[in-house]
């Protein structure tokens, strides 16, 4: 029975891996987010959930993540606060996309990606 479950996997539940996420609801928090960028590295995770690709980067994203404490994380769920969707863009430079992950060091975008790149970005290099 070991090499079939092996080969198929187990009915056990498996244990899913939570970051440390920070809701990003409103436009003022960009500022302390902008604020806090020059002390600390600062990602936004720009996610739309009725999105196949974006639930499956998200995912990907979160079981590869390993930096917990070197960096502050923030999840946006842009169809349901599209205003602030809109003011990352403005306020980081940054066209907007989805999914889409920012990485902001001292009040700027040093570096952003979408879909599947978001995933192959380098995080440590930004700590």
């Amino acid at each position: 029975m070991g090499f079939l479950k092996n080969i198929f996997g187990t009915s056990e539940p498996k244990e899913e891996k939570v970051l440390p996420w920070q809701a990003l609801t409103e436009v003022s928090q960009l500022s302390v987010i902008e604020q806090r960028s020059n002390t600390k590295t600062q990602v936004i995770f720009k996610h739309s959930t009725r999105c196949g690709i974006s639930s499956m980067v998200m995912k990907q994203f979160v079981s590869s993540f390993d930096l917990d404490a070197a960096m502050d994380l923030y999840y946006l769920d842009l169809l349901s606060y599209r205003e602030v969707s809109n003011e990352v863009g403005y306020k980081f430079q940054v066209l907007h996309q989805s999914p889409q992950l920012l990485v902001i060091k001292n009040g700027v975008a040093v570096a952003h990606a979408s879909h599947g790149a978001i995933n192959e970005l380098d995080l440590e290099q930004f700590v």
